[in-house]
């Protein structure tokens, strides 16, 4: 993250004058769709100064910090309109007498709001801390509620590096990062982490399509996984979910909030492998239905692995409960579910 907070990282200073981008390659690093920047384009003439008839459009430093200014200010609540005449009079101002090429706009004057209403509203920034270059494009699509880059973002990302890399390096840095703003800001990003967490369970359930992935092995017990009673929080287990189809792994989700009699209910007609009982909040994590579901001999008889109860989120934390497993993260989850097999992105 820049040193003023905002997403996108300075251009480095050992860049060549020259140095240009594709448009696709500046649209990951905005966090918006391409589209978007041929509509920016085409609507308020921010493309790039240089234009070569019959070649791909490259944006220089210059037209990347024009743009950048641009998405700062959409960021901040400024119409696009209004955006697009400051990003363009900025770089008119700053432009060396003489010379059509756009200079490099510090990012210390891309930082500052000329505008009343973009100041009182603050910095648009998420504390994202040192993440992967993906986290800021996501971040950047998320604040302006541009829902067409956030699931090309997603989509693009699950299907180059599977989805374990995805929940762990991209999706969940995002989302904590979207959590710590809006409790920091007087709730005013709520709608934000609702139209992340929407895109995000969008390409986890997705994933299975996004990878080309076949049918599940058929004839293994499957994976049941569940919330404990109460608990509303869905999307790790939708995390857990597709990572286990991505290895070929017969899975049943279960969902939200599952009464204890439908869990037990469900773990007698299936006869599952393992059992994954999600919990976020410490007051829902129910012991006694631990227990329970250990102490009822469920699993195929005869298999060369025992039947695992496996207690997932952090509201377990602390609970001592024999004969179960506690996985910290998606990654080794998946190393108890499905140890046979590695992650085909890796």
């Amino acid at each position: 993250m820049a040193s003023d907070g905002s997403l996108t990282p300075p251009l480095r200073s050992s860049e060549p004058p020259d140095a240009s981008i594709t448009s696709g390659a500046l649209a990951r690093r905005l966090g918006i769709s391409p589209t978007t920047l041929r509509s920016w384009d085409q609507r308020y003439s921010l493309g790039p100064a240089q234009r070569r008839r019959g070649h791909h459009r490259r944006w220089s430093p210059q037209d990347v910090a024009m743009v950048e200014e641009m998405c700062s200010l959409t960021a901040a609540g400024i119409s696009p309109a209004e955006a697009a005449r400051s990003a363009k009079k900025r770089a008119h101002a700053a432009a060396p007498q003489g010379q059509g090429e756009r200079p490099v706009l510090p990012r210390s004057a891309t930082a500052t709001r000329t505008s009343g209403k973009a100041g009182s509203r603050g910095s648009p920034g998420l504390p994202l801390g040192a993440v992967r270059a993906e986290c800021r494009g996501l971040a950047r699509a998320a604040l302006r509620l541009e829902s067409v880059g956030i699931q090309e973002q997603l989509n693009t990302f699950v299907q180059e590096h599977g989805v374990v890399a995805a929940w762990e390096e991209l999706m969940m840095p995002t989302l904590h990062a979207v959590g710590r703003k809006w409790e920091t800001s007087g709730d005013r990003y709520v709608e934000v982490e609702h139209l992340l967490s929407w895109h995000v369970s969008t390409a986890l359930r997705n994933a299975q399509l996004l990878l080309g992935l076949g049918e599940t092995r058929k004839g293994s017990p499957p994976v049941l996984l569940a919330c404990v009673p109460g608990e509303q929080h869905t999307l790790p287990l939708e995390a857990v979910h597709a990572a286990l189809l991505q290895r070929s792994r017969p899975v049943r989700m279960l969902g939200a909030a599952v009464p204890a009699e439908a869990l037990i209910a469900a773990v007698l007609r299936t006869g599952p492998a393992a059992v994954v009982l999600w919990s976020q909040t410490r007051s829902l994590a129910s012991t006694p239905l631990a227990l329970h579901l250990l102490g009822m001999g469920w699993g195929v008889n005869g298999a060369r692995q025992q039947a695992a109860l496996v207690l997932a989120g952090p509201g377990w934390r602390g609970a001592r409960i024999e004969g179960a497993v506690q996985p910290q993260g998606l990654r080794e989850a998946m190393a108890l579910l499905a140890p046979e097999s590695s992650d085909l992105s890796e």
